[in-house]
């Protein structure tokens, strides 16, 4: 169980947003991956991992912030997953505007939709990662979930 009603509601919001992302993103993935190499990342293939981490990430955190009945090793799994997403972001939202790196589009809508890049695409990912912490802060995976339990007769 949550341990407030706000953890329950911002889980539901986080996952709300991240489906969004994740949909728009592999709507576009045939473009997602090329607009992330024109982001200059280091490595060869970097643009490649990125754009598959954030789907896959995008799609795994959502049985956590669900709260649907899982195994232990699963929730924490998915809640890590939860936590990819925003890291991933703002690595990428630092890195860009850092380095001054000249792109037409941030990608967090994938390549469908475009969004102007500039210094507000890392605090988008710093409150993506604060409803992450607030999530798992109120859905702590660390005991077993009382939903995988038998439910026993008084």
């Amino acid at each position: 169980e949550p341990r407030t009603k706000d953890a329950k509601t911002v889980s539901l919001f986080y996952a709300a947003i991240l489906v969004v992302l994740t949909v728009v993103q592999l709507f576009s993935f045939e473009k997602f991956i090329p607009l992330l190499e024109t982001f200059e990342l280091p490595g060869e293939h970097t643009g490649r991992f990125v754009a598959v981490a954030l789907v896959v990430c995008g799609v795994f955190a959502l049985p956590f912030l669900l709260r649907m009945k899982l195994s232990i090793g699963m929730r924490w799994f998915s809640m890590l997953a939860g936590w990819v997403v925003p890291a991933i972001w703002l690595f990428v939202s630092l890195w860009v505007n850092v380095l001054q790196i000249p792109i037409m589009n941030a990608g967090y809508l994938g390549a469908s939709v475009k969004i102007e890049s500039g210094w507000w695409t890392v605090f988008i990912a710093a409150a993506l990662g604060i409803l992450a912490a607030w999530s798992t802060w109120g859905l702590w995976p660390g005991t077993r979930a009382a939903s995988l339990e038998p439910k026993r007769k008084k």
